[in-house]
């Protein structure tokens, strides 16, 4: 029995979601927002999509993906089943509630950057009505949503908790991982008021198995950032057990998978030549900046972060004095990146450290060339510019390398054909198990 001192406004917008008739709109359809639509779109909402990109918007229009694990025959269902997306935002009035999936970098002094949220509820705010539920789930720092969207919305004449509702629920997508859906993915959410979180909680019940509330949207901002720097802080430190263990002539990755058969107390996490995606590079920075207002300084986060941003460095490092042994220098020399995406099977560039390496290398007077099957094509980046696409693995091909630097651990690469023909290989991701002449470890 609901509680008869409950917003009118509450109450319609409960009962349109318990009974599916309330248009769910998601703000950015990449790869956070996409997975979201057809989630919702799957448990019978009419979704509809906004996104500035009119090309995505035309794609998906016409029933196609451009994610590679996302197939298109999802699209094309969804679309049957009312899906649509546009790129006019004055459209936002439409949904009953309107859920936010924009970028949240870092600028140059590697400082939150909120713009895309900003430019986002901005375009969005002559057009949000009394009765929607808005939603902000790009990673941010702890404050966000009371601080930055609640002014904004409020500005409009609006009493959230009252006339429309604001949360705070954090995505938490893994691009390419078979063994979770949206849908069973548990979802935090924190609301602005009592009213706003139990319209939270009613929007995401409707579409995922288990949500999970929080006290507040600060409470869930945290919950975030704490998820993603436990992954930077542990990654920080086998990176750096990497580091002693070469010294030590130690394979890290031997001791890793036996440390891993320990049955209690211990969590393997693995190294490699930086962190790559759009959350764990990025989080640490929003928590180390807001920290400051507090008068915390952050050493422990920080810490990890210098040793993961050093990767890179430490690999071109090892890149030189393994061709230094055979008479050689980077300037000059040939190297093949062997996959650019930041984890393997998937086409997601987000913050790859392997392009770091090869703008590293390139600064060094390396010619570079790539293999990626999952970029075909090296991709528009904000910070990044080759004009380069993916090269086949033939015998010749690999040959003709001075290095072939194994970057990200794509299961579609055959790798004994690289051992075979490369003249050196060098290994981050510790594909290869054996002591073999051509391959060093990095």
């Amino acid at each position: 029995m609901r509680d008869e001192n409950i917003s009118p406004h509450l109450e319609q917008l409960l009962d349109k979601l318990q009974d599916r008739t309330a248009v769910i709109g998601i703000v950015g359809l990449g790869y956070v927002g996409l997975p979201l639509t057809l989630c919702y779109a799957a448990q019978g909402f009419k979704v509809l999509g906004i996104d500035i990109d009119t090309d995505k918007v035309e794609r998906l229009n016409r029933g196609e993906s451009y994610i590679k694990h996302i197939d298109a025959n999802a699209i094309c269902s969804a679309r049957e089943l009312g899906f649509e997306a546009t790129a006019d935002f004055t459209r936002a009035g439409e949904a009953d509630a309107l859920i936010i999936c924009v970028p949240t970098p870092l600028n140059a002094f590697r400082e939150p950057d909120l713009s895309y949220v900003l430019g986002t509820v901005s375009a969005l705010l002559p057009y949000v009505r009394e009765g929607q539920v808005v939603s902000l789930e790009s990673t941010t720092y702890p404050g966000t949503t009371e601080e930055e969207l609640r002014p904004r919305l409020e500005s409009r004449g609006f009493t959230v908790g009252r006339d429309l509702f604001l949360v705070f629920s954090p995505e938490r997508e893994d691009p390419g991982n078979p063994h979770f859906q949206t849908r069973t993915i548990p979802k935090v959410c924190g609301g602005s008021t009592p009213a706003c979180l139990e319209a939270g909680l009613a929007l995401y019940r409707a579409a995922v198995d288990r949500v999970v509330p929080v006290s507040s949207t600060r409470a869930a901002e945290l919950t975030k950032l704490l998820e993603n720097i436990h992954r930077a802080v542990n990654i920080g430190l086998v990176n750096e057990m990497k580091i002693i263990a070469d010294r030590m002539g130690i394979d890290i990755h031997e001791v890793i998978r036996a440390a891993a058969t320990k049955p209690f107390g211990f969590t393997p996490y693995y190294p490699g030549p930086g962190l790559g995606g759009h959350c764990i590079p990025i989080d640490p920075f929003y928590l180390t900046w807001k920290a400051r207002e507090y008068g915390v300084h952050t050493r422990f986060i920080e810490l990890a972060g210098e040793i993961n941003s050093d990767m890179p460095h430490w690999v071109i490092g090892k890149v030189a004095d393994a061709l230094n042994e055979r008479g050689r220098s980077i300037m000059g020399s040939r190297v093949l990146v062997l996959g650019i995406a930041y984890k393997k099977d998937v086409e997601d560039m987000r913050e790859s450290p392997s392009v770091a390496l090869m703008e590293i290398l390139r600064r060094k007077g390396a010619t570079v060339d790539y293999s990626d099957p999952h970029v075909p094509v090296f991709p528009r980046m904000r910070e990044h510019r080759f004009e380069l696409s993916s090269v086949p693995l033939t015998p010749n091909l690999i040959a003709s390398y001075d290095v072939v630097l194994l970057a990200t651990a794509h299961s579609a690469f055959d790798y004994e054909l690289v051992r075979q023909y490369a003249n050196l290989i060098v290994d981050t991701r510790g594909v290869y198990t054996e002591r073999l002449p051509n391959v060093v470890k990095a």
